[in-house]
């Protein structure tokens, strides 16, 4: 079994979305479930969701949880705990920035890495570059204001 994931953010399109491209990314051998939104379905998250999810990815070679935004380690924190009092499976919550934590975890555990290398993978995402050094042109943030281009 691979570490699974759980990708937890205020927006449901946008925890499927992240879950889809991980997913893509680990060729389909990593079990990475969305948790996001309201049950309602507004933006928000859910403890209730984000357990169900846990629920879904447990498994003995532990599971990683990545969020979007502050207030998501939170509800994370309260559904972990509610999972803790009936699964004796090893979670770990990262703080590594979503996508790009999501898709470089879900490959590291496609390769069958236990749970402290994935989520230190996840964590290291955090020094990725966005944009290449040799592109050939001005950054985005050297380039003038649209309005002043040429």
């Amino acid at each position: 079994m691979t570490v699974g994931l759980v990708i937890v953010s205020h927006s449901a399109r946008l925890a499927e979305g992240v879950a889809e491209l991980a997913g893509q990314m680990a060729q389909g051998k990593v079990v990475i479930v969305p948790a996001g939104g309201t049950a309602e379905g507004r933006l928000g998250t859910s403890v209730d969701k984000i357990l169900q999810a846990l629920r879904q990815a447990a498994n003995p070679s532990g599971v990683l949880i990545l969020l979007d935004l502050g207030s998501a380690g939170i509800a994370a924190e309260m559904a972990l705990e509610l999972f803790r009092q009936d699964q004796e499976c090893p979670v770990m919550i990262s703080s590594a920035p979503l996508v790009e934590g999501a898709v470089v975890a879900a490959v590291e555990a496609s390769i069958g890495s236990p749970l402290q290398a994935v989520a230190e993978a996840a964590a290291a995402a955090t020094s990725l570059p966005k944009l290449p050094s040799s592109a050939g042109g001005p950054a985005a943030e050297e380039m003038p204001p649209a309005d002043q281009q040429t």
